[in-house]
């Protein structure tokens, strides 16, 4: 009787050690099941990247806008149907959060290589390492083994996104909710060095006169940004970064320290505040700028992810099937 307690007792201790392997990510998920999943994600980011350098920000910021709702868990990836509120409405995201056909790109030739395998998680995070590598940016080791979500939610891509009006309290307040610090914060937003902002999110900052933004910036900035409101108008783009905006370098932080912030969301950073140090430091350092960004990217990633048998493989991204 004894005996068999003690077996009994070993086999739920193995199976509780195994439940618990299953449901962390690893570098090495798809080295067995998929070991060419990497290869082939990697040369679908650079084909694409190489025809529009913009893209490299936009799936990095896909990524971001992934994980901070719900976990990453590709949830940003669904379309609207019957039983799903799609995340790409949200305001953070509507006509703004790109890629989405870069990633689906991804997956169908993922897809040709070994089916039902890799799930859409995982791609939007090996993207954005690959996509910031692909500008100059820094690599970093992706964590391997989430699954993909079968709900989005709208209302919480409304509330948990920062918005480019957000004032650096809120700012803090968005992260830490997902155990983010006010470095990983500010380390995370130099991603924005090679990325571009529509006229709509800056104009009434270039327009307002005000003493946090360097007049001759603001009336560069006015040329490509009318103060008329139209469709047209607002969709202008404008790189965050004027001075290398295709270069993944610490330029954005120094561009702050001169008060030529494009976003007021990126301003605030540098506004006497508790960022500014962090700030400072990224401007003189860039790398140490780097390496700070890929271990923000990798703590990002950890984000609540769906592992184990959690949630599924989608076989198209955009849809539960």
């Amino acid at each position: 009787m004894a005996t068999t307690k003690i077996i009994t007792s070993f086999v739920v201790i193995l199976v509780l050690l195994g439940t618990i392997c299953d449901a962390q990510l690893t570098s090495t998920f798809y080295d067995s099941t998929c070991p060419n999943a990497l290869s082939t994600i990697r040369t679908a980011i650079r084909t694409a990247v190489s025809k529009e350098r913009r893209m490299a920000a936009s799936l990095i910021r896909l990524h971001f806008h992934d994980c901070f709702v719900k976990g990453c868990d590709a949830s940003i990836l669904l379309d609207d149907s019957s039983t799903i509120e799609s995340e790409k409405s949200a305001r953070p995201n509507i006509n703004s959060v790109r890629g989405f056909e870069i990633i689906d790109k991804a997956k169908s030739e993922v897809e040709k290589v070994c089916p039902g395998i890799v799930s859409c998680a995982d791609i939007v995070a090996i993207a954005a390492r690959d996509a910031s590598f692909a500008v100059g940016g820094p690599s970093w080791t992706v964590k391997l083994g989430r699954r993909d979500s079968t709900t989005a939610s709208k209302s919480l891509a409304n509330t948990d996104l920062p918005l480019f009006t957000d004032d650096l309290k809120t700012l803090i307040s968005h992260f830490t909710k997902k155990n983010l610090t006010p470095r990983d914060m500010v380390t995370l937003s130099g991603a924005h060095t090679i990325g571009q902002a529509q006229c709509f999110t800056f104009r009434g900052r270039i327009y307002n006169n005000a003493s946090d933004i360097d007049a001759g910036f603001a009336s560069t900035r006015q040329r490509g940004c009318p103060s008329s409101s139209t469709t047209a108008n607002d969709q202008k783009l404008a790189a965050l970064d004027l001075v290398t905006p295709n270069s993944f370098d610490n330029n954005y932080f120094k561009n702050l320290i001169q008060k030529k912030g494009l976003l007021q969301s990126d301003q605030v950073l540098f506004s006497g505040g508790s960022t500014d140090s962090i700030v400072s430091e990224y401007s003189k350092n860039p790398t140490t700028f780097k390496s700070d960004f890929a271990a923000a990217m990798i703590k990002m990633g950890d984000i609540e992810p769906l592992t184990g048998s959690a949630g599924v493989i989608r076989s198209i991204c955009s849809v539960v099937n």
